[in-house]
């Protein structure tokens, strides 16, 4: 059971985790509206989506969430704090592995320690980057170069990375967008089943509206630009998921409901 299952089975409320309210960011002096008053929580636990057309600001709400760009208006809180630049409780994961090719895959994955607090520091770590790499099945490459890495094996590499950290959330930015649709599939659960076990906090950018209802406990609908959240929808699917469940029918509605509100926020 997850995290936030065990919360509502004992009638508690899932503390917020993030707390974006009334963010709008502008470009070009004003005269590009990018973002319009949104407003959402995440709250611990649960996994989000964000799903809309290409440009409008899906990636410029991850960076302001991630504190890689301030927002113009409104504000942004995580852990009750405002997020004013890059924090150690806030993990990210971009479409491409980005693997430095003269460290080995455990070097990889301890970089962010390295970076932040030294490499004595990241060598203290090196038994914990192992324990993620056990658990996604990297287990044997500690010392193999990228160069050796499949696209997928890469990916699940980067996944350590964003975990060493131990980030409050998890921020992703289409990660699995160039892989092929097979690997891609079981990255997706990968990715489900890490969440799952270390009850972490996700937030997803997409354009798959499939892949957004397999991983979401709530898909928020944007319209295009300038981004405005035009409805969120709850996933009420029972996990773990699987790719089974896109037969189902609870499955194709929720996907159907999602594609309407698409079609609808275009002309918003």
């Amino acid at each position: 059971m997850s995290a936030l299952a065990k919360l509502v089975s004992a009638g508690e409320t899932p503390r917020s985790v993030y707390e974006i309210t009334g963010v709008s960011r502008f470009f070009n002096d004003g005269k590009v509206v990018a973002l319009d008053g949104v407003s959402l929580t995440l709250p611990k636990g649960e996994f989000h989506s964000v799903i809309g057309s290409s440009g409008c600001g899906k990636t410029t709400l991850l960076k302001i969430m991630a504190g890689l760009l301030p927002p113009s208006t409104g504000s942004v809180l995580l852990g009750g704090t405002p997020v004013l630049g890059p924090r150690d409780d806030i993990g990210m994961m971009f479409q491409q592995a980005t693997l430095l090719p003269w460290r080995t895959t455990v070097e990889n994955i301890l970089l962010p320690i390295a970076v932040r607090h030294g490499q004595k520091a990241a060598q203290a770590d090196r038994p914990r980057a192992e324990q993620l790499l056990q658990l996604v099945g990297l287990a044997g490459f500690e010392n193999a170069y990228p160069s050796e890495l499949s696209g997928g094996m890469a990916q699940r590499a980067a996944i350590c990375r964003m975990l060493i950290s131990d980030p409050e959330v998890l921020l992703l930015d289409e990660p699995f967008s160039a892989l092929d649709e097979i690997t891609r599939d079981f990255m997706n659960l990968e990715l489900q089943r890490v969440c799952m076990e270390r009850e972490a906090s996700a937030f997803l950018i997409t354009h798959s509206i499939s892949e957004a209802v397999l991983l979401s406990d709530v898909v928020h609908v944007m319209s295009a630009r300038p981004g405005r959240v035009v409805q969120s929808v709850r996933i009420n699917l029972p996990r773990p998921r699987t790719l089974e469940m896109l037969s189902l029918p609870e499955f194709g509605a929720c996907a159907t409901s999602i594609r309407n509100l698409l079609d609808k926020g275009a002309f918003l």
